[in-house]
Formats: structure tokens, C-alpha cells, sequence
């Protein structure tokens, strides 16, 4: 158990090692606590070797020392005498000063005494307090070895210790007793010298002492849960990794993680030590498990990652294509000058590495002394400050499709330099500095919502940061009807026939009333393709919607329910002449949106007032096929070409009345729709008969476990802020899927399971798949699936729910965790309430679900 400088610095916090090390001993383990030296007591004694006055040496000790007394009183403790001899020592070398040993070896000594004097207090608090405790020397049980190209302050400040299981050293601490204490950072060199373990030397301790011992595990105590998905502070919904294994955790923790030193991973691994992150003030939180590979879950996305301060060096030359021997001069200049290369990208005429800070003492003369020597074969050219930006998962590459709208986002910033590791466990962005701050909490959102950081892995994924210890202002999540509320209800629905679909009209309602509360909105359209049942038509009409139709069908359909006031907006794309006919027929707003409708069928139109839709040039949404702007989208007229259609509308007599855009769906950016507004507003001042504009819909449903809601009251705030720019324009919004989503589920029952590859992969097969809900097939829509018989029931395998339809995409989720089924299970996929019965068919001549309400 190792316990850093703050867990060993007040009475309550050593009162609270003394109640952790007494519950392992309660469970039956013997215990060697390792700690560091008090806070602030390293940088004392650096400071002290610092000073060449031996006075101020001398005072500079005895005010370490009086550090120790003012907590033994607190502790209502004599001073012991292992501190005693500590303490004496340590005058002496204040004292005397380094021209005994040398230096280096000098203010290794002295360093070393943090450690040593806050081990002699704690063993004998731990002691006192009832927990006998042998105080051991590190530097008896630690050896340092010697490196190649070690010089000698690396040698006694940065050493390194080969930790193997020691059956001596157990045998020698069985004889002892049941609890030690020890010290991290110091070890000892051949020589008999006191040498340190650099950075992260009292975690590298704990571990080589868990490698020497073959402990049951290593227990690094330190002021936060684990590690977590993104630096927390940066990212308040970062969540807890709860496992990880070696390889990734050394990533995270080598990328930018601080809670723990990627060097203490090393000597547990040949062992198969687990290493165990916790918390001292929180000790009944999980924590993260650090062990061998763990391969009964799906691949992920584990953590996003930043280093500020990074250097890239770029070096061109012609001459170094094939060049025998080019790199390996190179490369001796880096190493002339002391410094460490991280990444490696190159070129048949260049090659661009990058400098850590963290591993490197990085200065202006530094570089310009390696640049001056580079140039002797070289162009070279130094880019800083740039930071990395490392996504960390094993297997990274097989993640690559799921990632298109993360790499999206750097398409719109300066990337330096890509590296994807070899070891296929991280893909690394080197971009300017400045955009760090910004960038990092939005690419943590669009991992979750791209569905590659899979926080509804349970066993993987614990709580976000701002659930745990309550920072940060984030929305908490929408509470599901059928979870709770209405469980028995779709339980004695799942028993008789299924498929079928409920839906919870109620929550219909409440999302109409939550989007009715934007101020700056003048009419809201519901969006009818999203589902069409009419008892939903008929509650959004209650409520004051109107509707929103692509087809002559979805009109007829909701004209046949909803009263004569309701109005109605037809947008078809692509259609024929004669949908368009019918639609002048009717008392809705038509919509135009490319030249052909006037190049062909101008008189059709001839006197009448119409919507323009346009293209505003790009896309946005989370996959593909709901991304409905850009070149790349069938809808909407391009801006380049608003000019020639408004003079086929002068010469038909056709009246702009209203434009339009939607871009996508999915969207949860509230700042999005002001941004539409503001682009079409622009364009309505140079067109003259506009009164109102349409900024479309796309309001984001978050599906997947911790992913951010989308803040309606900020939303209403954006609208109000840009509408009172171009007040002279209404205002108007056509949602779908946000109002019926989240009201709609798709009941199931299991048939049978099945596993292949020895197991490893399971598969769970329902009574129904794409027939019924198609958007897993389509667009890779993620849906929660859960076992609604077994809900109370752990979650402890993995499963592909597959359907009964004879194609291999008829899988309505991957990778999900779920209790142990049995045949005749109700299942229920949530989030089914739009795009669900819509687009369903009689593929394979499968019974169709029936729909149910719930009011």
C-alpha cells in the first residue's frame, strides 16, 4: 500500500492509513505500506542542498525537523528513535555539506531523508495505535542497476531497480511480523551509495516491492478515485476507468495522466502483480484495476489524452531518400544533446520527431544547439508550443470507422503531425498549443456520442468525475419511463405476442412542453416521418404543433387526425410533379428546394408563396446518412446558386416567403441552430420578401450512458440573443425525433443463444431485428438494449443481439453486457419511438410489430 505526501502529512491522515492497513490485515493479508516524504519536505531538502552557506543549511534542517515534531505532537508521541537517528543524520550532512561524497551523491542522501524520517514517524503511529509495524530500510531490499549510457547523475538521481519475486526477502519479512512500513524514491547501488528513483519514485517503489514480494496486489493511495477517461479537471464527465490492463494504463498514464508514473507498470507485469488505483478519502469508491489484458469486453476507446509543451523538430533533406546511415546520424546529434525522442513520422524527404518536457530539459539554447548541428545535413525547422493529443485504446486500429466525426474536428485545426503507435494502442494528434483547453472536453463528448469510448460497458466504465465528488455543471440524465414507472406494465405486454412497440404518450407531451418554452421560437412543426401513429399526430396537435411532411402519405395521414388549424409545411425532395400538385391542393406551406421545379414546372407555381430550403453548405450529425447538407447531401439548393433561382421566381411570380435549412440530426451543439439562423438571416436581407426562417431540427437524443444532454434553457438563450439581432424574421423549428424518442420502446423476446470462436463471442437472438428497427442496420444508431425480466440482475457477459432475419447486419447491438437470458426473456431496445415503425418491413415476410399506447 502506497500512500503519497498529503495521505502522510496531518494526524487524520495518517489515523486513515491506519484504518485501511487494518482492514487488509482484517482480511487476512500481510501489509507493507510504502510512503512518502511529507508534502512540501522534498522540495525543502532540494532547497537546502541548494544553499553553499552551511548556516543556512543548518536552519534549513532544523526546520524539516521541526515539521516532524509538530506532527508527532499532534500524534501525542515521543520522538522514536529510528526518527531520532534520522533526524541526527541528517544535521550531521547539513553540517558537513557534499565535499565528503560528492554532490551528487551528497543531495541524494539528503533527499532521501523525506522518506526515511516519514516512515520511522508512521511506524510508530501505526504502532502506537495498535498495529504493530517493523520499520524496514527500502535501500536493504531495492539494488540499482547499472544502465548503458548512464552518466552519474542519472546513475544516483534517476536509478533503476530489476525487481524479481524474492522468496528470501518474503521469508525474511514472514519472520518479522504481519506489518511494515518502508520508504519510496530511495534505493541502493553497488557501491553502497543511497541513490534516488526520479519522477513517480515512490509508485515505481511500491511496484518493484509488489514485483519482489509477488504480492496479491499493489495499492497506490493517492486524492482521486482512479484514472478516468480524460483529465477530470478539463473534463468534468470524464469517467472512471474501472479496468484496465498494463499496456494501456503505461499509455494513458505515459500521454498525460498524472495519478500514477507509467514507470511503475514495468516491474509488475512478468509477475502479474494487479495494481489497484484508490482513494484515501474515499476509500469505499472502486477505484481502477490495473492487471493483465482484460478481454471480455468491447474494444474502446479507453481515455483521451493531452502533453502541453511538446517540440516538434522537423528535419528535410533530399539527399536522405535511401540513404544508408541519414537516419542514424540524425538520430546521434539528438543523443550528443541529451535528448529523448518521443514520436517519429517521416517521409521519403523528411522526418519530424517530437520532444517531451517530461522526459527532456528543453530550453531556447538547447535547441538552437541541436538545430545548428541538424543543419550541418539538413533543413531543419523547430515548431512549438504544440501539445498531443492521444486517444488510448486497445486494438485502436479495428476503431478507426467508428471515428469519422472525431477526425472531422481536426480537419478544422493546424495538425503538425499523426503518429499511431506501433503497439496499436494509441493514435496521437500534434496540434498548436492554444487549441488544447477548447478541444479536449468537445472530443471527449463526440467519443461517447460516436459510440468509440463505449461508456455503457459497466464492467469498464465507472461513474463520471462530477457524480463522484460533485464539480462541474452538467445536466443530469432523463429519467426512463420504462425503467421504473412502467415496468410492469411493458412486462405483462412482453408476455403475450411481440414484437411490439409502446409508446408513452406522457413523455411525448413532456418534450413537446419543454421545446414549447423557447421563447424565441414562433412555431414549432413536428417532424411526422419520425413516427406517424396517430394518437402521437393527435397529442402534438393538442399541444399546439404543427407538422411538418415529406409525401403526399404523411399529409394524408395527418390531416385525417389533427384539426383544420394545425399548420402544415411540405418539404418533399425529389419527388414527382404530381406530389407537388397535390400539395398546392392543400392548405400547406410548400417547399422548393432546387432549380428544377421552377426550370420545368414554373407555371405550376405561378402566384404562389413558397419555402426555400438551401444548403448552407455542410453537414453535420453522428453518422453519414443523417448528415443532410454539404456536397455530399442530395438536399437543399446550394447558396451559389440562390441568385439564378430567384430570377426564375421573379419570372414565374413566385414569392420567397420563408427560408430553410437543416443539416443533419443528432445534433446536441446549441450554439448550431443560432449559427443557422444568423447564415439565413443574411441571406433573407438580400432576397426582400422573407418573414420567416426555418432553422430545421436535428435536436440531439443522447443514447449512450454518460453522453451530455442537450441544454434546452442555453439553447433558448442562443435563439433569443440572435433573434434579437433580426427581429423582423419569425422563427421557426421542425423537430422529430427529440419529442418521440426517448417515449417509444421496442419489445422482444428472447429465442435462443449461441457461442462461437471457444466462446469468446456469444450471440443473443430476439424475435425480431432490422425488419422491425433498421437504424443499427442503417446508420449504426445506437440503442440501449436491456434484459427487462432480469433488470435487477447483475450484467457479466458480453452478447451480439441478433435478430431473425436472414442477413448478417440484422445485429441490433454489439457488445452488450447483459445479464445471464433465458429463452422467452423480455427484451427491450429503448430509444425506439422515432425512425422505429416507420421505416420497418415485411422483410422476410416477418410478422410486423404492433404498436401499443400508454397513456
Amino acid at each position: 500500500m502506497k500512500f503519497g505526501g498529503t495521505s502522510v502529512a496531518t494526524l487524520p491522515r495518517w489515523q486513515n492509513i491506519r484504518e485501511l492497513v487494518a482492514s487488509r490485515r482484517a482480511e487476512g493479508a500481510r501489509v507493507l505500506v510504502v510512503v512518502s516524504a511529507l508534502t512540501g519536505i522534498t522540495d525543502a531538502l532540494k532547497q537546502m542542498c541548494a544553499q553553499e552557506d552551511k548556516g543556512k543549511r543548518i536552519e534549513a534542517a532544523k526546520a524539516i525537523a521541526q515539521r516532524h515534531y509538530d506532527l508527532l505532537d499532534h500524534m501525542q508521541l515521543a520522538v522514536p528513535d529510528t526518527l531520532d537517528a534520522r533526524l541526527t543524520e541528517l544535521a550531521q550532512l547539513a553540517e558537513d555539506g557534499p565535499s565528503q561524497l560528492g554532490e551528487l551523491a551528497w543531495a541524494a542522501l539528503v533527499q532521501a531523508h523525506g522518506e526515511l524520517m516519514s516512515s520511522a514517524l508512521g511506524a510508530a503511529f501505526l504502532t502506537h495505535s495498535g498495529l504493530n509495524t517493523q520499520w524496514v530500510d527500502a535501500r536493504d531490499c531495492l539494488s540499482a542497476i547499472a544502465l548503458p549510457n548512464q552518466n552519474e547523475r542519472t546513475k544516483l538521481l534517476s536509478a533503476m531497480v530489476e525487481a524479481k519475486p524474492d522468496p528470501a526477502l518474503n521469508a525474511r519479512l514472514a519472520e518479522l511480523g504481519d506489518v511494515f512500513i518502508t520508504q519510496g524514491f530511495i534505493a541502493r547501488e553497488s557501491q553502497g551509495r543511497t541513490v534516488l528513483l526520479g519522477r513517480g519514485g515512490s509508485d515505481t517503489s511500491a511496484s518493484y516491492f509488489g514485483a519482489l514480494l509477488k504480492a496479491q496486489r499493489v495499492e497506490i493511495w493517492t486524492d482521486v478515485a482512479g484514472m478516468f477517461t480524460a483529465n477530470p479537471r478539463q473534463v468534468p464527465s470524464a469517467r472512471l476507468l474501472q479496468r484496465l490492463d498494463y499496456e494501456e494504463a503505461q499509455e494513458i498514464a505515459s500521454t498525460g495522466a498524472k495519478v500514477l508514473h507509467p514507470r511503475c507498470l514495468s516491474p509488475l507485469r512478468e509477475p502479474r502483480v494487479p495494481l489497484l488505483i484508490k482513494d484515501t478519502n474515499r476509500p469505499e469508491l472502486e477505484g481502477t484495476l490495473i492487471g493483465p489484458e482484460v478481454r471480455e469486453h468491447a474494444p474502446s476507446v479507453k481515455a483521451i489524452s493531452a502533453r502541453k509543451g511538446i517540440t516538434l523538430v522537423s528535419m528535410e533533406s533530399v539527399g536522405m531518400w535511401q540513404q544508408v546511415g541519414f537516419l542514424a546520424d540524425v538520430f546521434a546529434q539528438f543523443k550528443q544533446h541529451g535528448l529523448s525522442v518521443d514520436m517519429i513520422g517521416s517521409a521519403e524527404t523528411n522526418v519530424t520527431v517530437s520532444l517531451d518536457p517530461t522526459e527532456n530539459l528543453l530550453d531556447s539554447d538547447a535547441l538552437a544547439a541541436l538545430a545548428s548541428d541538424l543543419a550541418k545535413v539538413c533543413r531543419v525547422k523547430v515548431i512549438a508550443p504544440c501539445a498531443a493529443i492521444t486517444l488510448v485504446g486497445r486494438g485502436m486500429r479495428s476503431m478507426l470507422h467508428t471515428l469519422s466525426t472525431v477526425l472531422a474536428e481536426f480537419g478544422q485545426i493546424r495538425v503538425h503531425m499523426i503518429s499511431q503507435s506501433s503497439n496499436n494502442l494509441n493514435l496521437t494528434f500534434v496540434v498548436d498549443e492554444n487549441v488544447v483547453d477548447d478541444l479536449l472536453p468537445h472530443l471527449h463528448e463526440l467519443l461517447i456520442t460516436a459510440g468509440a469510448l463505449r461508456t455503457d460497458d459497466s464492467a469498464l466504465f465507472g461513474p463520471s468525475w462530477q457524480a463522484l465528488y460533485g464539480t462541474g455543471e452538467v445536466l443530469p440524465p432523463a429519467a426512463s419511463w420504462w425503467r421504473e414507472e412502467r415496468r410492469a406494465d411493458l412486462l405483462k405486454i412482453g408476455e403475450g405476442a411481440t414484437p411490439r412497440y409502446v409508446y408513452h404518450l406522457p413523455t411525448v407531451r413532456q418534450q413537446a412542453r419543454e421545446l414549447k418554452s423557447l421563447a424565441a421560437v414562433d412555431r414549432l412543426h413536428y417532424a411526422v416521418k419520425a413516427n406517424t401513429h396517430p394518437a402521437i399526430l393527435k397529442a402534438l396537435a393538442e399541444e399546439g404543433f404543427g407538422f411538418e411532411c415529406v409525401s403526399p402519405g404523411e399529409l394524408k395521414a395527418v390531416m385525417a387526425v389533427v384539426p383544420e388549424s394545425a399548420p402544415l409545411l411540405f418539404t418533399p425532395n425529389f419527388a414527382p410533379r404530381e406530389d407537388y400538385e397535390w400539395g398546392l391542393s392543400t392548405r400547406a406551406t410548400i417547399s422548393l428546394d432546387s432549380l428544377y421545379q421552377l426550370e420545368n414546372w414554373g407555371e405550376l407555381f405561378r402566384g404562389k408563396e413558397v419555402v426555400l430550403r438551401l444548403d448552407l453548405g455542410r453537414g453535420l450529425g453522428h453518422h453519414e446518412k443523417v448528415r443532410t447538407g454539404g456536397s455530399g447531401s442530395k438536399f437543399g439548393l446550394p447558396v451559389e446558386q440562390l441568385d439564378t433561382f430567384l430570377r426564375l421566381a421573379d419570372t414565374h411570380g413566385v414569392t420567397v416567403r420563408g427560408l430553410h435549412a437543416h443539416l443533419g440530426s443528432g445534433i446536441l451543439d446549441d450554439s448550431h441552430w443560432g449559427e443557422v439562423y444568423g447564415q439565413l438571416a443574411s441571406l433573407a436581407e438580400r432576397i426582400g420578401s422573407v418573414t420567416f426562417l426555418d432553422i430545421g431540427g436535428g435536436l440531439g437524443v443522447p443514447s449512450h450512458p454518460g453522453e451530455a444532454r442537450l441544454d434546452i434553457a442555453a439553447l433558448d438563450k442562443v435563439l433569443r440573443e440572435v433573434k434579437a439581432a433580426y427581429p423582423h424574421y419569425k422563427l421557426w423549428m421542425e423537430p422529430g425525433r427529440y419529442l418521440v424518442a426517448d417515449a417509444g420502446v421496442l419489445i422482444t423476446k428472447v429465442t435462443q443463444t449461441k457461442g462461437k470462436g471457444n466462446g469468446q463471442i456469444r450471440y443473443l437472438g430476439v424475435d425480431t431485428g432490422m425488419n422491425s428497427l433498421i437504424r443499427p442496420a442503417l446508420y449504426e444508431a445506437w440503442h440501449e438494449i436491456v434484459n427487462l425480466t432480469r433488470l435487477d440482475e447483475p450484467a457479466t457477459a458480453l452478447f451480439q443481439v441478433v435478430g431473425p432475419i436472414c442477413e448478417s447486419g440484422d445485429v441490433l447491438g454489439t457488445d452488450r453486457r447483459l445479464p445471464e437470458p433465458q429463452e422467452g426473456d423480455v427484451m427491450l431496445v429503448a430509444q425506439a419511438g422515432a425512425y422505429g415503425k416507420v421505416m420497418s418491413s415485411p422483410y422476410n415476410l416477418r410478422d410486423e410489430a404492433e404498436e401499443i399506447i400508454l397513456e
